[in-house]
């Protein structure tokens, strides 16, 4: 059995990332009982970095990644049409004798290839990313990152097959750390929809605000419980989302402070959790709470 904790954010910048990858170390040098692994992976399939803040970590293995699209065959449709009458994403037209196929509007649901007659739609592989598996010094501490590749119509099936792999490939009784997209669209929800536990990341402004909001109702829609985490803390007005997590009964598991030294330390690729005394007890506060709902 494993636990899932997504690190989510309204909009990006907030520093979910950091979070992400300061969270998946400490945790993995004070390992919670009963856990035997830390794995981070980084789901921010269009620009994945977390792999720049373990500057010793090693390449284990990088994959290649494939969704299925139909392909025609000429020589066994019959044009009967049925493909794109069962098609709900408008991703095959018909041209006079032809049939086309719009990789980019398929959602790799099968429907055309299965409910096919002539068998005129087999399903084919096309490359949308690759995945990276990495492990760093750190002991009990594993990293994955998924890139995907340009000009891909959607980020989801690449999230969806990463987060396949991983729950077929994870250690038993391990904490997955998955760093989500920012934004509330399909990707962010793709991330979020099975996790245990959703850690939501923002900024004491009104703009934070705003878009922990939206964050928040679309994790309720999924039934997923939440909480939430101060970044820059001190640097406008706490009290913006501490009123508001009230009212909404979220717990607030830490705050992490503005400081010149983590923006200093994460602008160089470095891990900040212990930068100095303050910021390591910030830390340790917050991944105490984490560890409080990881055991309940």
């Amino acid at each position: 059995m494993n636990f899932k904790i997504a690190i989510a954010s309204g909009k990006g910048g907030t520093g979910k990332t950091s979070l992400s990858v300061n969270l998946a170390a400490m945790l993995a040098e004070t390992l919670p009982e009963k856990w035997e692994q830390i794995v981070l992976t980084d789901l921010d399939v269009e620009e994945p970095n977390s792999s720049l803040f373990f500057s010793d970590a090693k390449t284990i293995l990088t994959q290649e990644e494939y969704r299925l699209v139909p392909e025609w065959d000429q020589n066994k449709c019959t044009l009967c049409k049925k493909c794109s009458e069962v098609c709900e994403f408008n991703a095959i037209a018909f041209l006079g004798t032809r049939v086309l196929v719009f990789p980019d509007l398929c959602h790799s649901c099968h429907a055309c290839s299965t409910l096919c007659p002539d068998d005129a739609l087999p399903m084919k592989e096309h490359k949308m990313g690759v995945s990276t598996y990495l492990k760093p010094v750190q002991k009990n501490l594993s990293i994955t990152e998924n890139l995907l590749d340009i000009g891909q119509p959607s980020a989801v099936p690449l999230i969806a097959r990463a987060l396949e792999k991983l729950e077929k490939s994870s250690v038993n009784n391990s904490i997955i750390i998955m760093d989500a997209p920012p934004g509330t669209s399909c990707p962010m929800m793709e991330v979020t929809k099975d996790a245990d536990y959703v850690l939501m990341v923002t900024e004491p402004t009104p703009f934070g605000l705003h878009d922990l909001k939206l964050a928040v109702e679309t994790v309720k829609k999924l039934k997923r419980k939440t909480g939430v985490v101060i970044n820059k803390s001190g640097s406008g007005n706490d009290e913006l989302i501490e009123k508001y997590c009230g009212q909404e009964s979220i717990d607030i598991l830490g705050k992490i402070p503005q400081s010149k030294k983590i923006a200093e330390g994460y602008s160089a690729g470095k891990l900040v959790y212990n930068l100095d005394n303050n910021i390591y007890s910030a830390w340790r506060e917050l991944v105490n709470s984490i560890k409080k709902q990881i055991k309940s």
